[in-house]
């Protein structure tokens, strides 16, 4: 048994534990999502609340790393619990649990957009026997409350006493610069995960009218979102956004976004011009999609004129597709760790010596405009 003061019977020093809390109006599913959870040595519920009414509650009166928030509960929905729960603890990390249906996948890329830190999809067939939506779950609470992450924080005094990212220790990332000056980008590239919606909102809001390439973007996603994805990022962007189509031709000025479900992979077309293919292989990295197989199909056909920007994600996809733009020659941007959610993808970029800029989030934008107008480095 776990002790109240913070230990193991066993004597194991729980600064490694991850302390969730699961808040859904279902008593079998958080009965299920609890034991799921509790089975893992380095994660501990610590609450399990039927509303965000009384996670409100419970935030006030203990030590929370992580939340499993659901969206549709009575008194107070997670919708609307969500930005409270982040005033109480502006370092919680809240993942959000959908049932995938049209409305509810809209609400959790708005949840992400306002501070949740991830989603997990709920399985059509409920809960029982779900293995896979069990080791998503626990996968991205391990993630976003590991111990790393923090250490990353202010020891408590109160529930307002935790620093933002942008306020922890900055880590120094090496930098290879391997040219000074690269060819006008015929093609732009965008890779991202964990944290991605807002930072893809973020860069593309950024980027001015007259950029004409194409923007090719590999977000980790199930189908349902990819395409609301691409509705939210055409009204931050002001430009079409839409999911990738089996043989369409990309054209100047647009953004197409590889569906849940698929590989985002280019060719030549024999009249000229690049097509999308959508590749139904196996998973890479875990994931599908995945960006190394469009990294990969892009470096093969623009060659140098390839503009890559990996943004904040969990893992390392990304890596092997930027080592093969490198070796044709093309331009690797990273996000930084201080403003990234996750700093696996681009940190894996970064410290392979990949990149020619890490840059802050909103940075990321600017640098796009300023390369893709052909000024270079």
């Amino acid at each position: 048994m776990r002790s109240e003061a913070g230990v193991h019977s066993k004597g194991k020093d729980t600064t490694s534990i991850c302390r969730v809390m699961v808040v859904d109006d279902s008593a079998i599913a958080r009965g299920i999502v609890t034991r799921a959870l509790s089975e893992e040595p380095d994660i501990r519920v610590v609450a399990s609340v039927p509303n965000g009414l009384m996670a409100l509650k419970a935030l006030g009166n203990q030590e929370i790393d992580v939340a499993v928030l659901d969206i549709e509960m009575p008194e107070l929905d997670g919708l609307s619990a969500l930005p409270r729960m982040l005033e109480i603890d502006p370092q919680l990390k809240i993942i959000m649990v959908s049932a995938a249906s049209q409305n509810d996948a809209d609400i959790s890329l708005k949840t992400m957009a306002m501070g949740a830190a991830d989603y997990v999809e709920k399985p059509k067939a409920g809960l029982g026997g779900a293995g896979a939506f069990y080791a998503e779950l626990v996968r991205k609470v391990r993630q976003h409350g590991s111990a790393e992450k923090r250490k990353q924080a202010m020891p408590r005094m109160g529930r307002q006493a935790r620093t933002s990212p942008q306020n922890a220790a900055p880590v120094t990332a090496p930098i290879t610069s391997r040219n000074k000056i690269f060819p006008k980008p015929d093609v732009i590239a965008i890779g991202s995960s964990t944290g991605g919606p807002q930072a893809l909102a973020e860069v593309l809001k950024a980027l001015d009218p007259s950029l004409t390439q194409p923007i090719l973007i590999t977000q980790h996603m199930p189908a349902t979102f990819t395409g609301l994805l691409a509705q939210h990022m055409t009204r931050y962007s002001g430009r079409l956004a839409a999911e990738a189509q089996e043989g369409e031709r990309i054209e100047p000025g647009r953004i197409y976004i590889a569906p849940g479900g698929k590989h985002l992979v280019v060719e030549r077309a024999v009249a000229g011009g690049i097509i999308i293919r959508l590749d139904d292989g196996p998973a890479e990295n875990s994931c599908k999609p995945a960006v190394d197989p469009m990294l990969r199909s892009l470096a093969r056909i623009v060659g140098d004129r390839l503009l890559t920007i990996i943004l904040t994600g969990m893992g390392s996809d990304g890596l092997k597709g930027c080592e093969a733009v490198v070796h044709a020659g093309g331009h690797v941007l990273a996000q930084d760790r201080e403003t990234s959610v996750v700093w696996g993808m681009p940190g894996a970029v970064a410290q392979a010596g990949l990149c020619s800029e890490i840059l802050p989030l909103q940075q990321i934008g600017p640098a796009i405009m300023r390369i893709a107008g052909g000024e270079g480095k």
